[in-house]
């Protein structure tokens, strides 16, 4: 589905001065200002291009004053679309260009979980199948159009932590070019199939299924936390479904090994609405 000192002059007096400075809090980090969700052009849910492969963006994600929108790692792969195991695939570069849907200039890549995993010597056959995450910083320029609000049905409201149940309903925005631009055809409702590889992936089954194109695009859970990112089309044992992996296992991968600080995940300025 491939569709980065000053000195006092006495000893006194310089104490007093050093205890005070030691004892200043940190100055807090402004919060981004995020555009309005009905004037945001960068949200999830847009086009991602990189180096020519389609892919569609899941969630906003920041760390102190950068903001990303996420994507699959997949999607600056350089194999074909059947090399999935992240710690043997290629992959393009941090620092490639990636363009942005509704963005005024390109962001770059600047975390992959492939790339990361491979420079961690990863052996968790689970975290390499199935961690497929990145991130797109976005460029300075383009910040004040950005909303973390996903299309049609809002949020996230926070992070999903403790899986799917079979059964339970998940929700996903997909905006394959396949669709020929068909806007009713990207909300997508379905189910959990359940929870898989040690907690890294789940499969489901929406209506439509997500397609190539699709790949990378935010599921929330029947609650509208961030559930994970579309990450494959099954076509056995399940065929039809997707697998999603965990976006709580890939975040706590890119906060340990990615070097971006702490990346926090954004919530959507407008409420959860899961009527379809």
């Amino acid at each position: 589905m491939r569709c980065r000192s000053l000195l006092g002059s006495g000893g006194v007096v310089a104490a007093v001065v050093v205890a005070t400075a030691v004892a200043a809090p940190a100055p807090a980090l402004a919060a981004p200002e995020f555009a309005p969700a009905d004037e945001a052009t960068v949200h999830p849910g847009v086009m991602t291009y990189t180096d020519g492969a389609q892919c569609t963006a899941n969630f906003v994600f920041t760390s102190g004053d950068d903001v990303f929108i996420g994507q699959a790692a997949h999607c600056a792969g350089t194999g074909t679309a059947t090399e999935t195991d992240g710690c043997d695939a290629g992959s393009l570069p941090l620092g490639t260009e990636v363009e942005i849907e509704g963005a005024s200039r390109p962001g770059v890549l600047a975390y992959s979980s492939w790339l990361a995993m491979q420079a961690n010597g990863e052996t968790d056959e689970n975290a390499c199948a199935y961690n497929d995450f990145a991130l797109v910083r976005i460029d300075p320029a383009d910040v004040a159009a950005v909303n973390p609000t996903v299309p049609f049905f809002g949020g996230p409201v926070g992070l999903d932590d403790d899986g799917t149940t079979v059964g339970e309903r998940v929700y996903s925005y997909g905006n394959s070019s396949l669709r020929l631009g068909l806007e009713p055809l990207s909300p997508k409702a379905g189910t959990s199939v359940g929870t898989a590889g040690d907690g890294w992936t789940h499969d489901i089954y929406t209506v439509s299924p997500g397609i190539p194109g699709d790949s990378g695009s935010a599921v929330l859970s029947s609650t509208g936390e961030a559930l994970g990112t579309l990450s494959t089309v099954q076509l056995a044992p399940l065929a039809g479904s997707n697998g999603v992996s965990d976006l709580s296992r890939e975040l706590a991968y890119a906060n340990e090994h990615g070097g971006l600080g702490t990346l926090t995940l954004e919530l959507g300025t407008e409420p959860f609405d899961p009527i379809l």
